[in-house]
């Protein structure tokens, strides 16, 4: 199992590292501010299983 995965940013295009709470449930969806670019994204977050990770995200 992965304790963090990451998502290209559709905003600057950065990858932007993310922690995984396995606790929060096999599909999540949050909304985040770029690191870099402090714009918001709504971030998917997918657990398989098999213990992978899916994640993803969109401008919010």
């Amino acid at each position: 199992m992965q304790d963090d995965a990451s998502y290209i940013c559709d905003a600057c295009g950065e990858e932007i590292v993310v922690p995984i709470d396995l606790s929060a449930g096999e599909e999540q969806e949050y909304i985040e501010d770029c690191p870099v670019c402090c714009r918001p994204s709504l971030i998917h977050v997918e657990v398989d299983e098999d213990g992978d990770v899916r994640v993803w995200a969109e401008p919010s």
